[in-house]
């Protein structure tokens, strides 16, 4: 029996507080599935928009080529050879009329030399590319069993003329905010930020008018989004988001890339394709109404 009442009362109070932290928006999103990719974006896992154009990487043990894709139908509108090395891409962003490509997977823990690959495109060409390398000053052991790393990462946004990667905490179930100076050519020490615990293993992120979106799924193939609004300037996780359940990976495809843009909100999915179970990679629309009325 508890004696003291404000004791009460204050347990009261933190079990509203973690309830609305925790409210869960459903938002299954296999009515905004759009089309199937084609077969050579099977392992697709980014998206980003460069003056209206939407792309597409794949990861690991694929070609170091971009995607152009069309936004309507997900078709691929265009290939362009890039020249350079993939050795594990998993995030796309844009800023400064450049894209950023991060070669950042890392789902190992061993790798102590990451990079972010930076492209600018003439009208039919790749004119310039260069790279920026980056570690974390945090990681000391580089011999964790495979998926049992927090350093981690699938998702990069370009916001406030700074690169902020969000790691896939595979031990904590949350992600780390790191930020990385696009200007500095050395290979630099990548400046922590904030963490926040989204309790699923955030796979990409894509960044618009003040929010910062972040999706990933769970060992248990459920998908979020958690949608955040910027507090100040380089903090996003101040205050709790709206998190939307998507689906499982099972049906939808395992979300592996967002990009955002005025008409709304783009996923994709890498296929699955294992003994009991074949899913053709994805691309989805949710305009942004759907998450405006929630």
């Amino acid at each position: 029996m508890m004696r003291n009442p404000f004791a009460f009362i204050l347990l009261f109070l933190c079990l509203i507080s973690v309830n609305g932290q925790q409210k869960l928006i459903w938002l299954k999103i296999k009515r905004f599935h759009v089309a199937d990719l084609e077969r050579r974006l099977h392992e697709n896992s980014g998206l980003a928009f460069l003056d209206g154009k939407l792309f597409s990487v794949n990861d690991s043990g694929n070609s170091a080529e971009l995607f152009q894709l069309n936004k309507k139908n997900g078709a691929v509108a265009r290939v362009w050879q890039t020249g350079l090395t993939n050795i594990d891409w998993e995030a796309l962003t844009a800023g400064n009329d450049e894209l950023y490509i991060g070669d950042i997977g890392n789902n190992s823990g061993s790798r102590k030399h990451l990079s972010v690959y930076r492209i600018k495109f003439g009208k039919d060409s790749i004119i310039t590319r260069d790279s920026l390398q980056f570690y974390y000053p945090e990681q000391t052991d580089f011999s964790a069993p495979m998926l049992r790393t927090n350093f981690d990462s699938e998702a990069l946004i370009f916001a406030n003329g700074q690169l902020h990667l969000f790691t896939k905490e595979w031990l904590s179930k949350g992600t780390t905010h790191y930020i990385i100076d696009p200007k500095n050519s050395e290979n630099q020490s990548a400046q922590k930020a904030e963490k926040y615990t989204t309790g699923f293993f955030v796979t990409d992120a894509a960044y618009f008018e003040r929010k910062l979106y972040l999706v990933g799924y769970t060992k248990n193939t459920d998908v979020y989004l958690s949608v955040f609004s910027k507090s100040e300037q380089g903090i996003f996780f101040r205050n709790p988001p709206k998190k939307y359940y998507l689906g499982s990976a099972i049906s939808i495809s395992q979300i592996e890339a967002i990009a955002v843009d005025a008409e709304g909100i783009y996923l994709s999915g890498e296929g699955i394709d294992v003994p009991l179970l074949k899913i053709r990679p994805k691309f989805y629309f949710i305009p942004h109404a759907f998450l405006y009325q929630n």
